[in-house]
C-alpha cells in the first residue's frame, strides 16, 4: 500500500525571471499564454492589457486559419494550412481497414533567422 497522495502541482519549475526551465527530459521546457502575458507586461504593460494583447494576436491567427489562410511572421516562421486528402488505414488492434476522413493539418516551418538562434547553443 501507498503511502498518502498529495495533490499533483499545477505550477511548472520556473527559471529566472519566470522563463520556463528544462524539465527532467534533456532540453525540453515549456513557455506557457501565462509566460507571454508576462513577457509582454514586462515592456510597460499592465497585465490586463498584456493578456488583452496576447489574446488579440492568437484570435488574428485563428481567425486567419479559420478563413483557410495562412500566417506568416517576419523573422519566426510560417504557419501553413495543409489539407490532406481521406485515404485508406488499418485498426492496429484489428487489422480490419478502415477509410481514414480529409482534414486540414496546421504546420509550422521556422523561419531562417528563427532556425539560426536555436542553433547557436
Amino acid at each position: 500500500m501507498r503511502g498518502p497522495r498529495r495533490p499533483a502541482s499545477r505550477e511548472e519549475p520556473r527559471g529566472p525571471a519566470g522563463s520556463a526551465r528544462a524539465c527532467g527530459r534533456g532540453e525540453v521546457s515549456r513557455l506557457t499564454k501565462n509566460d507571454l502575458i508576462n513577457s509582454v507586461a514586462g515592456h510597460g504593460l499592465s497585465k490586463r492589457q498584456s493578456a488583452a494583447v496576447v489574446e488579440a494576436v492568437f484570435d488574428s491567427m485563428i481567425r486567419a486559419f479559420g478563413q483557410g489562410s495562412d500566417v506568416k511572421i517576419v523573422g519566426f516562421g510560417h504557419f501553413k494550412l495543409r489539407k490532406k486528402a481521406s485515404r485508406k488505414g488499418r485498426n492496429p488492434q484489428t487489422g480490419n481497414e478502415i477509410e481514414i476522413t480529409a482534414r486540414r493539418v496546421l504546420t509550422f516551418k521556422p523561419s531562417k533567422g528563427l532556425k539560426a538562434q536555436v542553433n547557436q547553443r
